[in-house]
């Protein structure tokens, strides 16, 4: 069941990416409107993702994951039936409502594994997410161009309906929760900064990044975050716990999540336009959308290997040189598209290792953050890690599209120069979560943890408060 919601989920985020250009011709819109398809999404999730993690800690994970589903078959149901770009941006704001499909899955195998289990399942779960998002964003282009852009919305549907039935009727409520009542000041603060970043990262490669604009929405983000902080510091009840997320088991894990989030959607975006410019270039294959698709399954072979093997890896070595290894990997895979990418097989080569990064990586540091958390704030631990992610990578998109559009040519396409930068920007900052990974402390039993204690310190001073009260 929880393998079906994550595989929907995965598709209706990455069969997008090569649909754009014909949900832009389809529904007769601008392509800078179109890209608006992505941002939205993304937005959305940003804030529900970690707020439903946070009442699934509370009323139960289950019936929150029930509700996640819900909103994605509701989503994907109106892009299907969309008849102009507004209806589907609003249907896409929808799908992203449901965007704590993978916290809080990742919230239920901790409650209901075994101890000695939660590394494989988390790591076969992450697998399935990689897998999903590799083979969503092959088969978009025959659906597309046979069945047009709408059919890459029912497909997932009958995934998300049968996940959701199953998860109604099979999995059992978790006994664990999340005392207290949801701060919602705080859940407004939180969607407040998250959108004015958000929206200034994704127009800025359009407005300029020292546009007015651009410049008042970072400064405003900046503002309302630091208010959110000190609410959530002060609440008796955190949507975020602040505690938590200063230990330092928990930031490094963020950050590093950050840092590769940069590379992973930036890659995504632009490694299909290298692959598909035309040889007289200089660089690139000339492919059609499907065959530069063929280029990247090494990526996707490679990705759902080793974070199926990611489990016992980590049982054997432990999560955290698990996770060194993936981040370098990544790194290394980057490199080799900045300096060597001029035959098909240095390009497999490269997608190969970016997918063995990317399937250690994302399963040990999915296995970590919910490891260095209280049973209790398991939901929402991994919606702000996943939030985190999500944040670098649209970061990451839009400085990349910068450094594209700054060497467009009068052809239209980038320069082979810009490429390589682009590239070597996404391979620094994974060389950057490389050194945060190196400095993580190494999770024990013991380590139970620097989190768990902060939360039980704070609920002891909460609870007293309450007696004075």
């Amino acid at each position: 069941m929880i393998l079906l919601g994550v595989i929907a989920y995965s598709l209706l985020l990455s069969m997008v990416f090569p649909a754009l250009p014909a949900i832009q011709r389809g529904l007769h819109t601008s392509e800078a409107t179109a890209t608006w398809v992505l941002t939205i999404y993304l937005l959305s999730a940003s804030i529900f993702t970690p707020i439903v993690g946070r009442i699934g800690d509370k009323v139960g994970k289950e019936k929150m994951l029930a509700f996640s589903l819900m909103m994605l078959g509701v989503g994907a149901i109106l892009a299907g039936l969309s008849t102009s770009i507004g209806m589907l941006l609003f249907a896409r704001a929808v799908q992203g409502a449901g965007g704590g499909v993978l916290p809080l899955s990742f919230g239920i195998i901790k409650d209901e594994f075994p101890k000695d289990r939660v590394g494989f399942a988390v790591g076969f779960t992450s697998a399935i997410l990689a897998v999903g998002s590799g083979v969503g964003t092959i088969v978009a282009g025959p659906l597309v161009e046979h069945l047009g852009f709408r059919s890459l919305f029912w497909i997932p549907l009958g995934m998300v309906i049968a996940a959701a039935i199953m998860a109604h009727f099979f999995v059992p409520e978790s006994p664990v929760r999340m005392p207290g009542k949801i701060n919602w000041v705080a859940a407004v603060l939180l969607s407040v900064w998250l959108v004015c970043l958000l929206v200034g990262v994704a127009q800025a490669p359009l407005w300029g990044w020292g546009s007015t604009k651009v410049l008042g929405l970072f400064a405003l983000s900046a503002i309302v975050a630091f208010i959110w902080v000190r609410v959530e510091w002060r609440s008796k009840h955190p949507l975020i716990d602040m505690r938590m997320m200063r230990a330092k088991p928990v930031w490094t894990n963020n950050l590093v999540a950050f840092l590769i989030g940069i590379g992973m959607y930036s890659s995504g975006a632009i490694l299909p336009e290298y692959l598909q410019t035309p040889a007289s270039q200089g660089y690139g294959f000339g492919l059609s959308i499907t065959m530069s698709s063929v280029y990247q399954l090494p990526n996707i072979v490679t990705m759902f290997i080793f974070g199926l093997w990611s489990g016992g890896i980590s049982r054997r070595i432990g999560s955290k040189p698990t996770l060194i290894i993936g981040v370098a990997a990544s790194s290394l895979g980057y490199a080799l598209l900045a300096l060597i990418s001029s035959t098909p097989l240095e390009v497999m080569c490269a997608s190969g290792l970016l997918g063995i990064g990317f399937g250690l990586a994302f399963s040990a540091l999915a296995h970590l953050i919910v490891s260095a958390v209280p049973d209790t704030q398991t939901g929402v631990a991994a919606g702000m890690n996943t939030n985190i992610r999500t944040i670098g990578g649209a970061i990451g998109a839009a400085v990349v599209s910068s450094v594209l559009a700054a060497t467009l040519q009068a052809s239209g396409y980038a320069t082979h120069a810009g490429y390589r930068l682009a590239f070597a920007i996404m391979s620094l900052s994974a060389l950057a979560g490389l050194i945060i990974a190196l400095t993580m402390p190494k999770p024990t039993d013991e380590f139970a943890d620097e989190a768990d204690h902060v939360f039980h310190a704070e609920t002891a001073v909460i609870a007293g408060a309450n007696i004075v009260d």
